[in-house]
C-alpha cells in the first residue's frame, strides 16, 4: 500500500493527479479573506474606553445642562455601537474564512461593516441636529465650568482612540484600505469633532454669555459628521456594488494587454474583491491568436490584481 510520503511528485505523478492539484490551487487562490488582527485588537480596546467615557459625558451633560456635552456623550454611545459592528465584521470574516459558499471569500465583509457604520453615523448626525434646534428654540441653563472639564477629558480620550485606530498599513492602488477599520476611525474623529465644538461653545458661552452658541455648535458638528458619513457611504457602496476601480488602473491593464500587436480588448471589467485585491475579466479579439496564460503573466505587474479571467476570440 502506497503511503503519502511514497507518492510520486512533480513529473512522476500522473496527469489526473497533477490536474487535481492545479484545480485545488486555483480554488484556494481565488478566495480572499478579510483579516486585520491588529486593527481588531485596537478596536476592542477603544470600545472599552469609549463605553466608560460615554457614561461620564451623558451623566455630566444631563447634570450640567450642556447640549454640546450631551450630544458628545450620545454620539460616543452610538459610536460604541458602531465599533461593535466593526468587531462583528472581523469576527464574521474569521468564522467564514473556509466557507466555500463565499465565492471569492470574505474580502468584502469589511466594506459591509463600514457601510452599516456609515448609515449609523448619518442617523446620529440627524438626531444631533434635531436636538440642537430644540435647544435653540428653548435654551436651558448650563453649568459651564463642570461641562468644560468633562468635554476636555472627552477630547483627550477621542484623540487617543483615533491614534489607536489609525490604519498604518500602506494603501495600494486597488483600494487596500480596511474600510471596516476606517469606519471606526471616522466615528472616533466625529467624537473628537463634537468634543472640540463643545469646548469652543462652552468657553465662549462661559465668558461672553452666548448660551445659544452651545446648540449652534451642535448643528455645525452634525453637518460635518453628515459629510463624513456620506464619504464613507460612497466608498463602501462602491465596493459592495462592484463599481469599477479608478480609471488609471483600468487604462493600465488595457495598455499592457494591447502592447502585443494584433490584440485588442473588446470588453474589460475590473472590480474589488476586498482590501488590496482586484479581479478582472477580459475579452480579447486577436488576429493571430494568443495564449491566456501569456496575458495573465504580463498583468502580474499590476499591483493588487490577483484574479484574472481571459477570453480570446480569434478573427
Amino acid at each position: 500500500m502506497e503511503t503519502e510520503d511514497e507518492r510520486p511528485t512533480g513529473e512522476e505523478r500522473g496527469p489526473s493527479e497533477r490536474l487535481g492539484d492545479a484545480a485545488a490551487d486555483l480554488t484556494h487562490g481565488h478566495r480572499f479573506h478579510f483579516r486585520n488582527p491588529a486593527g481588531e485588537r485596537r478596536t476592542r480596546a477603544v470600545v472599552a474606553l469609549t463605553l466608560v467615557m460615554m457614561a461620564v459625558e451623558v451623566t455630566a451633560g444631563v447634570a450640567f445642562g450642556s447640549m454640546a456635552l450631551l450630544a458628545d456623550g450620545w454620539h460616543m454611545g452610538t459610536h460604541a455601537a458602531a465599533l461593535g459592528i466593526t468587531l462583528i465584521a472581523y469576527w464574521y470574516a474569521r468564522r467564514h474564512e473556509d466557507d466555500p459558499s463565499f465565492t471569492f471569500g470574505t474580502g468584502k465583509v469589511g466594506a459591509l461593516g463600514g457601510f452599516a457604520s456609515s448609515v449609523g453615523l448619518a442617523l446620529v448626525s440627524l438626531a444631533m441636529a434635531a436636538e440642537s434646534i430644540r435647544r435653540l428654540v428653548a435654551p436651558e441653563r448650563i453649568r459651564f465650568d463642570e461641562a468644560i472639564l468633562v468635554a476636555v477629558v472627552g477630547l483627550v480620550v477621542n484623540l487617543a482612540s483615533a491614534l489607536m485606530l489609525r490604519d498604518r498599513r500602506p494603501h495600494g492602488r486597488g483600494g487596500a484600505r480596511d474600510l471596516n477599520l476606517r469606519a471606526a476611525y471616522m466615528h472616533v474623529l466625529a467624537d473628537a469633532l463634537t468634543s472640540v465644538t463643545a469646548i469652543v461653545a462652552l468657553v465662549i458661552g462661559r465668558f461672553a454669555g452666548w448660551v445659544w452658541l452651545d446648540p449652534a455648535m451642535g448643528l455645525v458638528g452634525a453637518a460635518v459628521i453628515l459629510k463624513w458619513s456620506a464619504g464613507l457611504l460612497r466608498d463602501t457602496s462602491e465596493v459592495l456594488l462592484d463599481r469599477s476601480v479608478d480609471a488609471g488602473t483600468v487604462s493600465r491593464i488595457r495598455e499592457i494587454v494591447e502592447a502585443e500587436g494584433g490584440i485588442e480588448v473588446a470588453d474589460l471589467h475590473v472590480w474589488r474583491l476586498g482590501p488590496g485585491r482586484l479581479a478582472a475579466e477580459i475579452s480579447l479579439v486577436s488576429k493571430r491568436g494568443c495564449a491566456p496564460a501569456d496575458v495573465k503573466a504580463r498583468l502580474a505587474q499590476v499591483p493588487d490584481l490577483v484574479h484574472v479571467t481571459v477570453e480570446v476570440n480569434e478573427v
